[in-house]
């Protein structure tokens, strides 16, 4: 079996998680680790036996061996260190959000195809098993037609003005963050909004700290979506359709199964039990795709993460939230 070479570029909380959940992928094996920190890499690197460690993120471009590289540093530097791994040539799977707007990530995606370089957003929800099976389900018609979606998402952080999730120049708030899993899950059944509709509570620094979602689709279907880092939520999604209704088990965004309530029968509840965190399942499908040399997942095309940071765009026009720079 190939030995996937795996490089991580941010090695903090949930850099950790993925290297954990790489030692469940057949193959995988890390291989580097970049931080801004020489220490803080050697040490990541150490816990995990990765064989290079390096203090700068310029620094991992030239290390030999790379076959993908995962880029989880804050939504804010998601395209300047994905680009670097593009124009070196390495394969990157980034973190979601994938960038801070649309028109970065229309720059990331026409570097990778002008490169030819496989590149994928790390939106580790579209590979569960138990997301693929609802998907499966609703695209068969057990429910019916759909008719209404409601997701939310939500926790309680200590504010702190400089932390990554209220700082406006690390892209904070509740949207880019756990919002974008709402819209996510949204555009995966429903597909793309005719109109959007959005409010937002915001915190002293400017950023989100609520974010309430209305979306109306061709179809006749609509969605209600919410984002908080002020109260803990429930973590659900429900689908409502014309024959019945599915949720999602547990978190929706990490779904342990598929509970569907269809007019007339019997509550069915399908379990879908993971192992490690669930990174697993991303990874092991990038390994997929390089070995059969493609440079796009079929699962999670480029489109689809274009469209949806065109979503992200679209709720912040609304709520009214800019970024420096933009």
């Amino acid at each position: 079996m190939r030995t996937f070479n795996w490089a991580i570029l941010g090695p903090g909380h949930i850099a950790r998680k993925f290297a954990e959940d790489l030692k469940l992928v057949p193959g995988a094996r890390l291989h580097a680790v970049a931080s801004r920190s020489l220490e803080r890499a050697q040490a990541f690197a150490a816990e995990f036996g990765a064989a290079h460690a390096v203090g700068s993120y310029e620094e991992l471009v030239a290390v030999p061996g790379i076959d993908a590289v995962y880029v989880a540093t804050p939504h804010s530097e998601h395209y300047a260190h994905a680009r670097l791994c593009l124009n070196g040539g390495l394969p990157v799977l980034c973190e979601k959000a994938f960038t801070q707007n649309a028109q970065q990530a229309q720059e990331l995606i026409a570097l990778a195809r002008a490169k030819g370089v496989f590149l994928m957003e790390a939106f580790w929800s579209r590979f569960f098993p138990a997301i693929i099976a609802a998907l499966a389900e609703v695209r068969a018609g057990r429910i019916g037609e759909v008719r209404h979606l409601v997701a939310d998402f939500g926790f309680i952080t200590d504010y702190k003005p400089e932390g990554r999730l209220f700082n406006p120049a690390l892209a904070g708030g509740s949207l880019l963050d756990i919002g974008v899993y709402p819209l996510f899950i949204s555009k995966l059944f429903l597909g793309t909004p005719a109109t959007v509709r959005a409010v937002a509570t915001p915190a002293p620094t400017g950023v989100d700290q609520n974010c309430a979602m209305a979306l109306a689709y061709a179809s006749g279907a609509t969605a209600t979506l919410f984002s908080t880092i002020a109260a803990t939520t429930e973590n659900r999604c429900v689908l409502y359709g014309t024959l019945g209704q599915l949720q999602l088990s547990g978190r929706f965004h990490a779904a342990t199964g598929v509970q569907l309530r269809l007019t007339g029968a019997a509550p069915e509840e399908i379990p879908y039990p993971i192992s490690g965190y669930g990174y697993h399942f991303e990874a092991a499908h990038v390994q997929e795709c390089l070995a059969q040399g493609l440079t796009e997942s079929p699962l999670l095309p480029l489109s689809f993460s274009l469209e949806l940071m065109e979503l992200l765009d679209a709720v912040r026009a609304q709520i009214g939230l800019r970024y420096p720079g933009e």
